[in-house]
């Protein structure tokens, strides 16, 4: 059976005009930038965005427009970059590798949040064998980057998904995300599948993605994927700041004895 949430972000895909690899490289050059994310239904997903991806451009292999995308994000044995968004602290950090499982490309990538809201990234090839290994040259890497935060750097959680990436104008960048799925150890949790994870990627104000979706009653959210997987996961750690999107979109439930988490029949 069709997963609800893919099959609608793939029909956005086919209703836009193609773009290439190179393309879209050359707009994710713009480190600086504003990121926002929106938990959105996938049957708004056609109603409210339809409009305006139809006159985009949408990323396209070999006739393929829907791609897997793996990452593992890295943190220290104390959690300080999740604490650090726990709370709420306007300067902090994620490390992690991005595999594109279709291609088997990798890279290590640092993203960096700072004033006025601005996401600024750095990245570098990486060997996907390694992509749950940092190692002294990804150490060396990251402490250029994270000044702030002491390594050394362990796996904390990994994420799966299917992404289409959109371009809309010059400086508009936008994907859709479905199939969510956050692993940590051997526990596994999935979003449910009316959901869909959307992220516009501007160079400053709302773009033409962002007013469709306030338009339709829809509110960027402040929650990352590596927030979202050890918060569902870690039973141990504080995650009061995403209990609604837990509950909604993921299942999850405070359950007596099962430490501060627990998940839905």
């Amino acid at each position: 059976m069709t997963d609800p949430a893919v099959a609608a972000a793939l029909d956005l895909a086919e209703r836009a005009g193609p773009t290439s690899l190179a393309e879209v490289f050359d707009a994710a050059a713009l480190q600086e930038r504003v990121d926002r994310k929106y938990l959105v239904r996938s049957a708004d997903l056609t109603t409210l965005l339809g409009p305006v991806l139809t006159g985009s451009r949408c990323l396209e292999i070999e006739g393929v427009r829907q791609f897997r995308y793996e990452s593992v994000y890295f943190d220290t044995a104390d959690l300080r970059c999740y604490r650090d968004h726990v709370q709420g602290r306007r300067i902090r950090a994620k490390v992690r590798t991005r595999t594109y499982a279709d291609s088997g490309e990798c890279v290590l990538e640092v993203k960096r949040s700072g004033s006025r809201d601005l996401t600024l990234k750095d990245r570098m090839p990486w060997d996907a064998v390694r992509a749950d290994v940092i190692g002294p040259e990804g150490e060396a890497f990251v402490a250029e980057r994270v000044p702030f935060v002491a390594g050394p750097w362990r796996p904390a959680a990994a994420t799966s998904y299917l992404r289409c990436t959109f371009l809309v104008g010059r400086q508009e960048r936008t994907t859709v995300d479905a199939g969510l799925r956050f692993s940590r150890g051997e526990r596994v949790v999935r979003a449910r599948p009316a959901w869909t994870l959307v992220e516009s990627k501007t160079a400053g104000p709302r773009g033409a993605v962002d007013r469709a979706l306030a338009a339709g009653g829809y509110r960027p959210v402040s929650a990352s994927k590596y927030c979202l997987a050890v918060a569902l996961l870690e039973p141990s750690v504080r995650s009061n700041p995403w209990h609604r999107i837990m509950r909604r979109q993921f299942g999850w439930r405070p359950t007596p004895g099962v430490g501060r988490a627990g998940w839905a029949a």
